[in-house]
């Protein structure tokens, strides 16, 4: 979601300013009816949408402010097999078995973002590549276990480089390994995300941007209402940010503190030459580390680099952002030296505590898709189509994402984000221990 209280900062996002959105569409007015109400038109509420239209139900999407204004338009743009949770919740607690249909299903979330963008003639700059790396030997071993889990026990392959082997993969001195694949990668997401728009209309889901739902009937039927409207309709999906106090009082505050509201930023720098590009990521692939605090980044089709990290768990904007961003940059990279850095945005990503999704019912008839922790870009269309089949009675692969188990972050409202923030600080010193 937006960082509303930095309006300078969000006007500086570089994937704003490299397309051209299409007029506002309007906000509800008076009475409408549908067989499905989607709360949120970010990619989860537009993935619903388009699923639930292709069979041939009547839906509406409620945004509170623009499509893709949110978390949506604004992230890292890399779409990323498994979850940011790893593998361990699933395992511990539903077993090996659902464990390894939820990996899988992660894998269909990315054949399923690919078979949209091809369905739909989305121009997104997709480009297939993935490299984790790792900047101390314990987490170059912890990369290295990683890599020879997924190998053994979910069949999945990466390439594992050490040592000096690393350089002909990322043009940076810090890093001690390297684990390749190519099933993951990066896109443009809001140019994806307006193309998933463009797809929902074409196929008649009415849309309605400013038109936050001020109060939400649960039953048979739902009701939304809004300032100038309601919505009545036989089944609901919540697909925004139910964190933010914007939003979720109103519209879901019992799953409200099942997920805590976390900024992170990114840079963009001025256009490179190609050539500088292919010296800092020869492949052209997408980049992150593995640690708790952790840097990513890649190459946009203009050849800038965007670079992302230092995330804020107090929903303030760090201080001297811009000239933080770029010293980590720098030190990563010293190349970019003189490269001038030409924007920095950043947003709110909903994480749960243990970093996996979280997916349920509210009742018989309304859906909920949250806690993507940052992986959100193919599996929030991968949730969209769940939600679908649920709604249409084929449940039981929604269902296993709705038997993990999730906890509130402690505290309550006035003190677990006080209590985030130390925790925070405590992880980021491991890290540079």
């Amino acid at each position: 979601m937006l960082l509303h209280s930095d309006t300078q900062l969000n006007q500086k996002s570089y994937y704003e300013a490299s397309v051209q959105r299409p007029a506002a569409l309007p906000p509800l007015q008076g009475e409408v009816r549908a067989d499905v109400l989607v709360v949120g038109g970010g990619y989860a509420g537009l993935s619903s949408a388009i699923a639930l239209a292709q069979r041939g139900y009547q839906v509406v999407v409620l945004e509170a402010d623009r499509v893709c204004s949110g978390a949506s338009g604004r992230n890292g743009g890399q779409f990323i097999v498994g979850l940011a949770s790893g593998q361990g919740p699933f395992e511990d607690q539903l077993g090996l078995a659902a464990a390894r249909q939820v990996w899988d299903m992660s894998l269909d979330a990315i054949a399923l973002l690919e078979r949209r963008v091809r369905e739909f003639d989305i121009a997104c700059d997709l480009r297939k590549g993935y490299i984790t790396v790792a900047d101390s030997p314990r987490k170059a071993r912890a990369l290295e276990a990683e890599v020879n889990l997924l190998r053994t026990r979910y069949g999945f392959e990466s390439a594992l480089y050490t040592s000096h082997e690393v350089q002909q993969h990322i043009g940076s001195a810090r890093y001690r390994a390297a684990a390749v694949e190519d099933t993951s990668g990066h896109l443009h997401p809001l140019k994806y995300g307006l193309g998933l728009l463009r797809a929902a209309l074409a196929l008649g889901v009415r849309v309605y941007e400013s038109s936050a739902v001020t109060r939400l009937q649960r039953g048979e039927p739902l009701v939304a209402r809004t300032a100038q409207g309601s919505v009545t309709a036989r089944f609901g999906v919540l697909a925004g940010n139910c964190t933010l106090p914007e939003y979720g009082p109103q519209v879901a505050p019992d799953i409200a503190p099942r997920t805590m509201p976390v900024g992170t930023y990114i840079i963009g720098t001025e256009p490179l030459s190609e050539a500088q590009c292919q010296s800092l990521i020869p492949s052209g692939a997408a980049v992150c580390d593995n640690n708790f605090v952790l840097d990513y980044f890649r190459c946009s089709a203009d050849h800038r680099m965007l670079f992302g990290g230092r995330v804020s768990y107090s929903t303030r904007t760090p201080p001297g952002l811009e000239a933080l961003m770029a010293q980590r940059m720098r030190s990563i990279f010293p190349a970019l030296q003189a490269a001038a850095v030409e924007f920095v945005w950043g947003g709110f990503v909903d994480i749960s505590m243990n970093r996996a999704p979280d997916f349920g019912r509210l009742g018989t008839n309304l859906y909920y898709l949250q806690g993507f922790s940052g992986h959100g870009v193919a599996l929030t269309g991968l949730a969209g189509q769940l939600a679908a089949q649920a709604i249409a009675g084929q449940a039981e692969r929604f269902d296993v994402f709705a038997r993990v188990q999730h906890r509130p972050f402690p505290g309550g409202a006035l003190l677990r984000t006080p209590s985030l923030v130390l925790g925070m600080l405590y992880h980021r010193l491991m890290d540079r221990l």
